[in-house]
């Protein structure tokens, strides 16, 4: 089974207590199609979270839909936005050393062609992981001046696979 290493970019806004954010993070994942017949994706940054689904595109919707309620609950926690800083941080630094490792043999794989991905995998932009740092960004939304917000602000969801060389 191939394994594949995607990259994604995902934007939320999140109401806390007494706080309005905004989390951008730049993440890894590494989809494959497991032996029970299911797609799975494995957190990388964030490490830690997993979900399957009957397709690669409904484990990647479902992996998604975690991540946000992740954040919706660390904001339920925590007492304000500091707190809420302080623990998305924690969350996203959790790497799964296992799955890195993994991801990154899934990386050499499709850079030397032994794996030459199939749909939906095919019709991913490409991008050079080292042109696409993990990071994650949380901003106080709320304290912000309103004339500074713009629609060139948003990020749309992204799903990409590695370039190969």
């Amino acid at each position: 089974m191939a394994h594949y290493p995607v990259m994604f970019t995902f934007q939320d806004v999140v109401s806390g207590n007494g706080f309005l954010s905004g989390v951008t993070m730049a993440g890894r994942a590494l989809m494959c199609k497991e032996s029970d017949g299911k797609w799975w994706v494995y957190g990388v940054h964030p490490g830690g979270m997993a979900h399957f689904g009957e397709s690669a595109m409904e484990a990647f919707s479902n992996f998604r839909t975690s991540y946000r309620t992740v954040l919706f609950d660390i904001a339920e926690e925590a007492s304000n936005f500091d707190a809420f800083k302080t623990e998305v941080d924690r969350f996203y630094n959790e790497v799964g050393e296992c799955e890195e490792a993994r991801w990154e043999e899934a990386l050499e794989a499709l850079r030397s062609g032994k794996v030459i991905p199939e749909e939906p995998f095919s019709k991913l932009p490409r991008h050079k992981p080292e042109s696409r740092p993990c990071k994650v960004q949380v901003e106080r939304l709320d304290q912000i001046a309103s004339n500074r917000f713009s629609s060139k602000d948003n990020v749309s969801d992204t799903f990409e696979l590695p370039l190969a060389a």
